[in-house]
């Protein structure tokens, strides 16, 4: 049987990584300056970031519709038998409800899993699923290993400013302004479905040492694993610090990777941290 796999722009899988492993990405959208883009492909960060900084109204996300999804499911059963859809988790975007709207269309020839998660959390679910049908495994084989996943793997990030997030209602005003007055940086992790607060690091470099020793400890706990290094514009000499940090440990790297305009959004520039995920669930 074959099997088309579809996802969403907030895995950050960049255009050659879809190519490379058969991938259709469904784009989100940024309200931004009066307009509305389609993420990764008519607004980046820098252009948001920007326009932001020259004064332009915070801008807002939104999910693509059941029809959009609609759409590609329909061209992709022209020459698939099935379509494994895999999205951001439902607890961060409506996007996975529009999927099982649509996949409602198609019978049992659509599958449809939130993996609760976002970026390249979502990102390496993906490439899973792809190399495990190139491998030969079923599609409810395939479901189960991306479930278990689910419970597994880690995101641990940080931010260069609370702006953003503030801006996003994710944190007050005062503690934005006390953060930067204090030079905090907020340690956040995705965790069961939802970004929360992992603690938090007085300056770049405990920052830095914070997710060093997080994800150490992660790869104590779980074996080799898979690392994917995550950053907006100003972030990859905070990745290549990381990176260095975690010389030597038993972990297959997965490469560096942009936030796309949407997760940027929330995040602001200077952002970075990493993806962690067992290889073996």
């Amino acid at each position: 049987m074959s099997v088309a796999v579809v996802t969403d722009s907030t895995s950050d899988l960049s255009p050659a990584l879809c190519a490379r492993y058969g991938v259709t990405s469904v784009p989100l959208y940024v309200l931004f300056d009066g307009k509305m883009h389609k993420d990764g492909l008519e607004i980046t960060p820098e252009a948001l970031f920007t326009g932001l900084k020259a004064g332009k109204k915070t801008p807002s996300t939104s999910q693509p519709s059941p029809a959009e999804f609609t759409e590609v499911y329909a061209r992709a059963l022209e020459t698939a038998d099935h379509v494994l859809s895999i999205h951001i988790s439902g607890q961060l975007s409506g996007t996975v409800g529009s999927a099982r709207l649509a996949a409602q269309e198609f019978g049992d020839r659509v599958t449809v899993v939130d993996t609760r998660t976002v970026s390249m959390g979502l990102g390496l679910r993906v490439i899973r699923a792809a190399q495990r049908l190139q491998e030969g495994k079923a599609v409810p084989e395939i479901v189960a290993e991306l479930d278990r996943l689910a419970g597994l793997g880690s995101i641990r990030f940080t931010v260069e400013t609370l702006e953003f997030l503030k801006l996003n209602g994710r944190v007050g005003g005062g503690a934005a302004l006390l953060g930067g007055l204090l030079n905090i940086k907020p340690i956040l992790v995705v965790r069961d479905g939802r970004v929360e607060s992992g603690g938090r690091a007085r300056g770049q470099k405990k920052a830095i040492q914070d997710i060093v020793d997080a994800t150490r400890k992660y790869i104590e706990g779980h074996g080799r694993c898979r690392l994917a290094f995550v950053r907006t514009d100003g972030g990859q000499a905070n990745v290549d610090e990381l990176r260095a940090g975690l010389a030597g440990l038993d972990f297959e790297d997965m490469g560096d990777h942009a936030f796309g305009t949407v997760i940027a959004t929330h995040a602001g520039p200077g952002t970075y941290g990493v993806v962690m995920e067992p290889l073996n669930a």
